[in-house]
């Protein structure tokens, strides 16, 4: 059995609704045991543990959110070579852009050497206002769908043996 680990942190919802998509429709994949995890929570040892990754975060201040960030650095050095080759996909939830905390993330995983499967979405939810960025989050069904193909997708190619 294949284990899929999915990461996240989420503070007004987006996130964890992009999550929530990504591990129903990856635990529709016989051959693969699926895992979520808050980063707040993830350790080397559940790292070490799994077969593939998605990781899921929100963009603050362009950049990855800290919660993430602080989950990066604390498991970055420990894995450093144990886990290459494995592959990984990850989410965005972005107010407006997104993409340096794509590219932020890529590069971690790149360090890693991991291989990224799937091209990393950037969910806009639009949030410009300090209220609308504070405010709960609603993603669309189309993200939610984006989101629940990359966890089938996942799953699935690592029941295949394709990842």
């Amino acid at each position: 059995m294949k284990k899929l680990l999915i990461v996240y942190y989420s503070y007004t919802g987006g996130t964890a609704q992009m999550v929530e998509a990504a591990a129903e429709a990856g635990r529709g994949e016989e051959g693969t045991a699926l895992r979520v995890m808050r980063a707040a929570d993830c350790e080397p040892a559940d790292m070490l543990d799994a077969d593939g990754y998605i990781f899921a975060t929100p963009e603050n201040l362009a950049a990855i959110a800290g919660v993430m960030k602080a989950f990066f650095d604390r498991c970055y050095y420990p894995l450093l070579g144990k886990i290459e080759g494995r592959p990984y996909a990850a989410m965005i939830c972005a107010g407006s852009d997104g993409e340096n905390a794509r590219r932020q993330l890529e590069r971690i995983a790149t360090g890693w050497r991991l291989k990224k499967v799937i091209d990393t979405p950037i969910i806009c939810t639009h949030a410009q206002s300090e209220e609308a960025i504070l405010a709960a989050k609603t993603i669309g069904d189309d993200d939610l769908e984006r989101c629940a193909e990359i966890g089938a997708t996942l799953s699935a190619g690592l029941a295949m043996g394709i990842f």
